[in-house]
């Protein structure tokens, strides 16, 4: 039998994913496992929605629609970044995925090829790496610590490029950090991007939860850098549709273009009932979205002021999105038993096992310092589970 293809080796499974798995598995066995791993809001799509989806089911819209996606769609993203960010686009800028995680991948692959290398400032998502991987291009990481809030400036951005860089990943607000960057610092950013002429992708999936009175800023609002930019968002998160699976990239018609194609034979298409939901998610009353983003304000402010009471602890008071990165590192070389925590994946093991709280140990997304904890879930549970976690620390010596 002849050997398989080298980029299954190349690339690694999501451990966000593997240890939402073993969690659920745990909890079937009888275990009370409190899960604060996967980025999914845990309240439901809002009804309307769903009633556009059973509309769409009740009239036939159960065909295949056009490969980047349906007009009406379209045009709602078209209007979207012309009544939220001032920026004019036409539907040929925009192609309509199966999740924005499909959107990366077509925009990664459009541009992407053997021998350029992708910037990736770390910590970030899990998967920017190993969709770098699957392109055949080399994913570059360089880590930017908490003394920064895990944000790059131009000086830093500037020191990292070379003859081979052709893209940067950027992600705002942040997964895993929960940092937003402001206008001005992506204006900085975008002048680096200008006279480089590297392209950026802008991951602003978490753009609907920020706090504090931050506001969202796209970097599609730089005019002269615009053609450069490849924006990447979706419905999973402001609107509690992760398993609906529509996400989109808004990106010049040369890339969107090739992006399309590229769609047209790995899936023919997005789900087209889900487009019909979607679609209602853009245009229609979004008043659960500001009711869910107060909630998750709530959670981060209980979850925060909870989590700097542990000892010995370090974290940055996340902006947006849904999560906590906390700096345990104080913590390592330090034994329960005879086990030893020697760094992030054994800590996180140890809450897990021992304390029945699963977490996401910082070395999926380049740090080894750090655990990622999601307040995606109720309030009792999540501080529940810091009380799990102090009372845990409290026993290692």
């Amino acid at each position: 039998m002849k050997r398989l293809a080298e980029r299954g080796n190349k690339i690694s499974a999501s451990k966000t994913l593997a240890l939402a798995a073993k969690a659920k598995r745990m909890k079937s066995e009888g275990k009370d496992v409190i899960s604060l791993t996967v980025g999914e809001p845990d309240f439901p799509t809002p009804q309307n929605i769903k009633d556009a989806a059973f509309k769409a089911i009740n009239e036939n819209f159960t065909h295949y629609t056009a490969a980047s996606g349906i007009d009406e769609l379209k045009q709602a993203v078209v209007d979207k970044y012309k009544n939220e960010f001032g920026v004019e686009y036409t539907k040929d800028n925009i192609v309509i995925s199966n999740g924005a995680k499909q959107s990366l991948s077509n925009a990664i692959l459009a541009i992407c090829e053997e021998g350029d290398e992708v910037l990736i400032p770390t910590p970030s998502w899990v998967s920017y790496p190993e969709l770098v991987k699957l392109a055949d291009a080399t994913p570059v990481t360089f880590f930017v610590g908490d003394d920064k809030e895990f944000k790059i400036d131009a000086q830093l951005l500037r020191k990292q490029i070379t003859e081979k860089t052709k893209m940067l990943l950027l992600c705002s607000p942040s997964n895993p950090c929960g940092t937003v960057y402001s206008k001005e610092e992506l204006r900085e950013i975008a002048n680096v991007i200008k006279e480089s002429g590297i392209y950026v992708i802008f991951d602003e999936i978490y753009e609907k939860l920020v706090y504090d009175g931050f506001i969202h800023h796209s970097m599609t609002e730089f005019e002269d850098i615009r053609d450069q930019v490849i924006s990447i968002n979706g419905v999973s998160k402001a609107y509690a549709m992760t398993g609906w699976r529509i996400g989109y990239s808004v990106a010049s018609k040369e890339i969107s273009s090739i992006a399309k194609k590229i769609q047209s034979h790995q899936t023919s298409g997005p789900n087209s009932i889900a487009q019909k939901a979607a679609l209602q998610a853009l245009t229609g009353d979004d008043s659960e979205v500001e009711k869910m983003r107060l909630k998750f304000d709530e959670r981060r402010k209980a979850g925060y002021e909870r989590i700097c009471k542990i000892a010995k602890i370090s974290v940055v008071k996340p902006q947006g999105a849904f999560y906590f990165y906390v700096d345990f590192s104080a913590y390592f070389g330090k034994k329960f038993g005879e086990k030893k925590i020697t760094n992030c994946d054994e800590l996180a093991n140890y809450f897990l096992e021992d304390l029945l709280v699963a977490s996401v140990p910082g070395s999926a997304f380049g740090s080894e310092a750090h655990i990622r904890f999601s307040y995606a879930c109720s309030e009792d549970d999540f501080l529940k589970a810091m009380d799990r976690v102090e009372e845990g620390l409290a026993k290692l010596v």
